[in-house]
């Protein structure tokens, strides 16, 4: 017999096992937060090469600083500021508890606003674990806003990955309850802008490289991808649970 064919043999007799262990249902219920997981971290891989051997998308890091700065303007600094202030470290956990305490209270619900408060801790964890490894230093002080205001390493963007996390999760969260076209359209287009302007506003006040911005929004895909895994688990669990409750030809749906 081939190799292909050994390989073939193999790779289908493991696919069966899996399949037996966890249901079809759940493999292709897990399938897209595995993807988004993978990609997060490809990107982010790439970005962190890059950052070590100082090429790839790095060579753009300070020619787009400098040309940011140089466009600076009084009205436009002040908005931004504004943003990075609301989106930093004391506003940000604020609003999450907030938003996810009021959502439990309204909706009677705990498992999606845990969901979400455990992603945005989660993503402060993984932010400043790799802020510390990498100890990448931070752009010049003369190209910040105010001076010496940032003091942490710069790799990844925490502002980035913290509204980044925030807006991801809870457009996942919020569209996979009632997924109409309406509201899917509505959190990606919103989601992606205010990541923009967050990831926008720290390069211009010039506290953040590009590649630290881009690593912060692959990192924050990736958590996407284990909440999406997290919670489709838990529906296929659930469905699994109910399925004795079922007349023996009703099909077997996920339950939120």
């Amino acid at each position: 017999m081939s190799h292909e064919h050994a390989a073939s043999g193999a790779a289908s007799a493991l696919q069966r096992a899996w399949s037996r262990v966890t249901g079809d249902a759940l493999v292709r219920a897990t399938v897209p937060g595995l993807l988004l997981v993978a990609f997060g971290l490809a990107v982010f891989a790439g970005l962190l090469d890059g950052v070590q051997e100082q090429d790839d998308l790095t060579v753009l890091d300070r020619p787009l600083l400098t040309w940011l700065v140089e466009q600076r303007g009084d009205a436009a600094t002040a908005v931004l500021a504004a943003i990075t202030f609301v989106t930093g470290p004391t506003v940000l956990p604020a609003v999450v508890v907030v938003a996810c305490g009021l959502w439990a209270l309204v909706r009677r619900e705990w498992w999606r606003p845990l969901l979400l408060a455990g992603a945005m801790a989660g993503s402060t964890l993984l932010s400043l674990a790799i802020k510390g490894l990498v100890a990448r230093p931070r752009p010049p002080m003369e190209t910040m806003d105010v001076p010496g205001a940032e003091t942490t390493a710069s790799f990844p963007s925490g502002h980035t990955i913290g509204t980044a996390t925030f807006l991801l999760v809870a457009g996942y969260l919020a569209c996979r309850r009632r997924p109409t076209a309406g509201r899917i359209v509505t959190w990606t287009l919103g989601g992606a802008a205010g990541v923009a302007v967050v990831g926008l506003s720290r390069l211009y006040l010039g506290y953040h490289f590009l590649t630290d911005v881009l690593a912060a929004i692959a990192l924050a895909v990736a958590i996407t991808g284990v909440v999406t895994i997290v919670d489709r688990w838990r529906a296929w669990k659930s469905a699994r649970g109910h399925a004795g409750d079922l007349p023996p030809d009703e099909p077997l749906r996920p339950v939120d």
